[in-house]
């Protein structure tokens, strides 16, 4: 496969997954998995840092593990670059989502970048909700709302 195509499907994998984010965030975990997602929003004390919320990570692994799978076992079709579009997505999520909003891995990464303080500010929107509804900012890597930018970008 042409290295231009792999690219570019790993890319639209990469950007389709903020719209599968976004879709299960807002009808799936503030739906009828909303009892696993509940202590992302209302914190319970626990003994080990994870939380229930935190099935969803491997929901969203196993896909992209059976793209990348699949993709070599076929001779390196275009599974291999979806599954690693979900995979990117997924490290991204993670940076983001747990290091940069939450931290919960307690690494103190405080950025001030104007786009990293709108996608704060929508998540904190999004938290200070603690039911299931109303909610609202269910895009974490670009459909976030663009108030958040205009704020973030006139504060300048």
């Amino acid at each position: 496969m042409k290295i231009l195509v792999f690219i570019s499907i790993v890319l639209v994998a990469f950007c389709f997954m903020e719209f599968m984010a976004w879709f299960s965030h807002k009808y799936v975990m503030h739906g009828f998995m909303w009892k696993f997602h509940k202590d992302h929003h209302q914190k319970v004390s626990r003994w080990l840092p994870i939380e229930l919320n935190d099935i969803f990570v491997v929901i969203y692994a196993v896909p992209s593990w059976l793209f990348i799978m699949y993709g070599v076992m076929d001779g390196y079709d275009y599974k291999l670059p979806i599954g690693i579009g979900i995979l990117l997505y997924g490290f991204a999520y993670f940076f983001v989502h747990e290091i940069i909003v939450h931290n919960r891995l307690k690494w103190n990464f405080k950025s001030e970048n104007k786009y990293m303080r709108a996608v704060r500010r929508a998540h904190k929107v999004h938290h200070s909700y603690l039911q299931k509804d109303p909610s609202d900012n269910f895009g974490f890597v670009f459909l976030i709302p663009s108030k958040y930018f205009k704020d973030s970008f006139k504060e300048e």
